[in-house]
């Protein structure tokens, strides 16, 4: 295959790159790359940014222009977002609502709920997030325990989600809740889009290693939601998470970090017996290692992309994806640390090489090893469904959801 741009493409990368130039100067700081401190300026300029980009065309590229997206192509959207990571802008704030969240509601809600949620998450004027992970579930998303119960035309829901990713500063969620225990787990869930500011919800923060606190507990007690708040028919709330969780996948395989290139000019300049640790035979093994996965990544995404172009919904491709950047990200920054020797622990950006990238990333590696299904949950969607092999014994496949053991 020829990877090089089509004469089209290239005009649409100068194109970009030329807006990016004259857009993205004083966003470029600020974005702390990707860091979220969750101040009031640093959503602001976010929000700021997102209109922006919303206003030229260049927020969901794929999008119909309907919806506020820019009515283009996958391989638009792809190498926009290659120009403006080249430009240092990369908030992350709406990566969950516009990856996941929205084009959920998009595919399962009314016009009426499109009509109202869709412009404004695309213009950065509201954000979402996803309420799947529960503490007793594990890496079983299908083991939720949060219940709805229906009320007339509401349903009150009761239980408590965690791991959520911004939960604290989001307008909105989509949360999986167990609507019938009578019948085994993965047939008895509902899909509800929800007000995170609705009585009964209640965010508290985790607090990270790393400083920051994205990760969030959140509660639910008697909230109550209308039945038209309801994502897909009662008990297909596998279905509707299924196309979440697909995006998910493809959204957290594309985690930005340091890569093998920014720990190789790292490497010219740190000591490392008698030359620089560029020149240690071990070290250059391990970069020739990360620089092979680096490229079966891209072309894994190539695959993807191909998906993406023919209007097919992210196969289970995108778990490889997701398991070597996160795997690679932690192994990568662990040895960045390690080579900085006693001023590895300097965690200040001031201070620290590239600003503490490795640092930050070392602290968020496992998290992203967690986020959209642990390492060993993908592993076995790509044994079963990208190999072929057996599938895992399933004991509990038509236990009802009530009969299920518990451990109390």
């Amino acid at each position: 295959m020829d990877f090089n741009d089509s004469p089209e493409e290239a005009a649409y990368r100068a194109q970009a790159k030329a807006w990016l130039e004259a857009n993205a100067a004083d966003h470029a700081a600020r974005s702390a790359g990707g860091r979220r401190p969750n101040t009031d300026d640093h959503m602001a300029a976010a929000k700021s940014w997102q209109a922006r980009k919303a206003e030229a065309g260049y927020a969901c590229i794929t999008w119909p222009k309907a919806w506020g997206g820019g009515g283009g192509s996958p391989i638009q959207q792809v190498i926009f977002n290659q120009e403006e990571g080249k430009a240092g802008v990369n908030y992350g704030y709406f990566t969950i609502g516009l990856g996941m969240c929205v084009p959920t509601v998009m595919a399962f809600a009314d016009d009426e709920t499109k009509q109202r949620f869709v412009g404004p998450a695309v213009r950065g004027e509201e954000i979402w997030c996803q309420l799947f992970s529960e503490p007793a579930g594990g890496s079983d998303v299908a083991a939720a325990r949060t219940r709805a119960v229906r009320d007339g035309d509401d349903w009150v829901i009761n239980g408590q989600k965690v791991w959520t990713t911004g939960a604290q500063y989001s307008d909105y969620g989509i949360v999986l809740v167990r609507t019938d225990p009578d019948t085994p787990k993965h047939k008895g869930l509902t899909m509800f889009w929800i007000d995170m500011k609705s009585p009964g919800v209640e965010v508290r923060p985790i607090y990270q290693m790393s400083g920051g606190s994205e990760f969030n507990e959140v509660y639910f007690t008697d909230v109550r939601v209308k039945d038209s708040q309801r994502l897909g028919e009662p008990g297909q709330g596998w279905q509707v998470a299924l196309v979440t969780l697909m995006n998910e996948r493809l959204a957290v395989g594309g985690s930005a970090g340091p890569n093998y290139a920014e720990i190789m000019n790292l490497a010219r300049d740190l000591p490392a017996g008698n030359g620089p640790a560029l020149s240690d035979a071990s070290f250059r093994e391990k970069l020739a290692d990360w620089y092979v996965q680096a490229e079966g990544l891209k072309l894994t995404r190539f695959r993807t992309m191909t998906a993406l172009s023919r209007g097919q919904t992210p196969g289970p491709e995108s778990s490889i994806g997701k398991i070597i950047s996160a795997n690679q990200l932690q192994d990568l920054s662990n040895l960045a640390v390690e080579m900085e020797d006693q001023y590895g622990i300097i965690n200040d950006p001031a201070l620290a090489p590239m600003e503490a990238a490795f640092q930050q990333s070392l602290m968020w590696a496992p998290g992203l090893r967690i986020a959209g299904g642990t390492d060993e949950i993908l592993k076995n969607i790509i044994a079963e469904r990208v190999l072929g092999l057996p599938g895992e014994v399933r004991v509990d496949k038509d236990v009802p959801f009530k009969d299920m053991p518990t451990g109390r």
